[in-house]
């Protein structure tokens, strides 16, 4: 015979805990669009000659990703189709998220938007963006 602890509030507290975390996101992720159903989690690294955004896109046709850059923003948009249900199964848990995703990304002044490029792999988006090269300080020469 093995005794168990009887803990009543063990599933409220798990309950509160995930709705904790979801507000969590939402709240430090202000860059998505009121219409978006989800957003993908990004990577932003800065790099001496240029900036990279890797995306996690899986499931999402690299065909249907929409990247912009406008004014200075980077706008990545798309959307994940959700999976035709087969008849006869019953779905226990459904965690990841489909629907239209939108997250944008202000630039500093000094990238290169005319050599920006993009590539996915494994449902893996990276962004490429270059940074112009940075105006060296000259010394003039005054004359007489």
């Amino acid at each position: 015979m093995s005794i168990l602890r009887y803990e009543p509030w063990g599933l409220h507290q798990a309950l509160f805990r995930e709705f904790s975390r979801a507000v969590d996101r939402a709240a430090q992720d202000d860059s998505s669009g009121a219409t978006a159903d989800w957003a993908p989690a990004v990577d932003i690294e800065e790099y001496a000659d240029k900036f990279v955004l890797t995306a996690d896109v899986p499931g999402v046709d690299p065909a249907t990703i929409e990247l912009t850059l406008e004014k200075g923003v980077l706008t990545l948009s798309g959307n994940r189709a959700a999976a035709a249900e087969p008849a006869g199964v019953e779905r226990r848990r459904v965690e990841r998220a489909t629907g239209r995703f939108h997250r944008r990304f202000a630039l500093p002044d000094t990238v290169d938007s005319e050599a920006v490029s993009a590539s996915n792999r494994n449902g893996v988006l990276e962004i490429t963006i270059p940074k112009r090269p940075q105006a060296q300080a000259r010394k003039i020469t005054v004359t007489h």
